[in-house]
């Protein structure tokens, strides 16, 4: 069975309360070995940790969701960096800017977005990045960081920004959105990049694939980004899978 790496998948959200167990058992059944579970809020760490403690297969990252900013508090990074030390999740995030949802004071975001990357930094962790609508500013951010590694999730920029954070060492996630036929750039963007930088991803329950638009998304539906992007670069599926998996247990540990 070819084995695959969600490497962003919001396992811990309310949406998966009733069936979560049901919902894992899909993932195995599809080829799902690992998932990366990222956090948005301080309040949802300890259910997240005990999630992943509950099943080998899961990962947890620990952040500050920009989309999520009436939740946080200045606080709330004095302990992360306490988690960090204590728990040494496989990431920092997800976090990030968004200038797209109106109402979220920028100077916040890029207060906790800025604070996120240093304790990235300092504790060597790789960094899960949500950028939208501010991918120039969030490549600036990790140029004057500096020293990080990580993963931008949710592709949707540009072939020149996606050069510039390969040449930062950053990875694109890509998911669902790759599989609507009028993605053209983002089509693009994955046909000819460096396949050292492509990461597979469900961001469930969010972005469902064309197929199951409108429904809840789960990991088990990996397998239709996967072939998407197989097709889309003319190659077969179990290379790609073999790949983006060996990408992503080079970013975040086995």
């Amino acid at each position: 069975m070819i084995l695959l790496y969600d490497s962003h998948c919001h396992l811990d959200a309310p949406e998966f309360d009733p069936d979560r167990d049901q919902v894992l058992a899909r993932a195995r059944g599809a080829g799902v070995a690992c998932q990366l579970v990222p956090a948005v809020d301080r309040s949802g760490w300890e259910k997240l940790r005990d999630i992943c403690a509950a099943d080998p297969g899961l990962r947890p990252a620990y952040g500050l969701h920009p989309m999520f900013l009436d939740r946080h508090q200045p606080g709330h990074l004095d302990e992360l960096a306490d988690w960090l030390v204590r728990e040494r999740p496989a990431a920092v995030g997800e976090c990030g800017l968004d200038f797209f949802v109106e109402g979220l004071d920028p100077q916040a975001q890029r207060d906790y977005f800025h604070g996120q990357l240093a304790l990235a930094r300092e504790h060597d962790l790789p960094v899960v990045l949500h950028a939208r609508r501010a991918v120039d500013e969030v490549i600036a951010a990790l140029r004057r960081t500096g020293g990080l590694r990580g993963v931008v999730h949710s592709w949707s920029g540009s072939e020149e920004q996606a050069r510039q954070l390969f040449e930062l060492g950053f990875h694109l996630g890509i998911g669902g959105p790759i599989t609507f036929e009028r993605a053209q750039r983002l089509r693009r963007t994955v046909a000819t990049m460096p396949i050292e930088h492509l990461l597979l991803e469900t961001d469930a329950p969010d972005q469902p694939d064309v197929a199951h638009r409108g429904q809840r998304n789960e990991p088990a539906r990996i397998g239709e980004v996967l072939r998407t992007v197989a097709a889309l670069r003319g190659v077969d599926p179990g290379e790609i899978a073999a790949a983006t998996t060996a990408n992503a247990i080079r970013l975040f540990g086995p």
